[in-house]
């Protein structure tokens, strides 16, 4: 069954891609284990709800959200969910991902945002533009904070990381 967190996360989610007019495929408590006693937290969810409506994203419409993709880095098939996709102020586009939890700090902030530096590339292949003019970021939700790491890996610097994990 999904841990608390990960139901807090669909939960969230969920939320955001009904707030934003998707309708999704399953509602939260269609989840296994979300029977389970303190499941989702429902103080917790309207607090996230509320600090969203307080976040830059809150006045901004998206492009597109809950994007499918598969592409390959390096020998490697990526597949997974983009959240959201913004059009930049400036012109390109913002891939941005929701997390629910606390920010990151030190090595760990470096680990994840190769998340972003996949999300970056699938956005520019699947739209046949340019990987400069895609930028990608994080906003952790509770505490209002968005992320955008300035130095996230291109496709070869992904593809030499892939290179050090066993294929499964």
């Amino acid at each position: 069954p999904p841990a608390p967190y990960a139901r807090r996360g669909t939960a969230f989610h969920a939320w955001l891609e009904s707030r934003w007019g998707q309708q999704r495929l399953l509602d939260p408590d269609e989840l296994p284990g979300a029977a389970d006693e303190g499941a989702v937290d429902d103080a917790h969810l309207a607090r996230l709800r509320d600090r969203f409506e307080q976040s830059e994203w809150a006045a901004r419409e998206p492009l597109d959200i809950e994007v499918p993709f598969e592409t390959v880095i390096g020998d490697r098939l990526i597949r997974g969910r983009m959240d959201a996709v913004f059009r930049s102020p400036g012109g390109g586009y913002e891939v941005v991902d929701w997390k629910t939890g606390s920010p990151p700090s030190g090595d760990e902030a470096r680990f994840v945002a190769v998340q972003l530096a996949a999300y970056r590339l699938a956005w520019a292949e699947l739209n046949g533009v340019d990987v400069s003019q895609v930028s990608a970021a994080f906003h952790y939700v509770s505490a209002n904070v968005t992320v955008r790491p300035a130095d996230l890996l291109d496709a070869a610097g992904l593809a030499a990381l892939l290179e050090d994990v066993p294929a499964a």
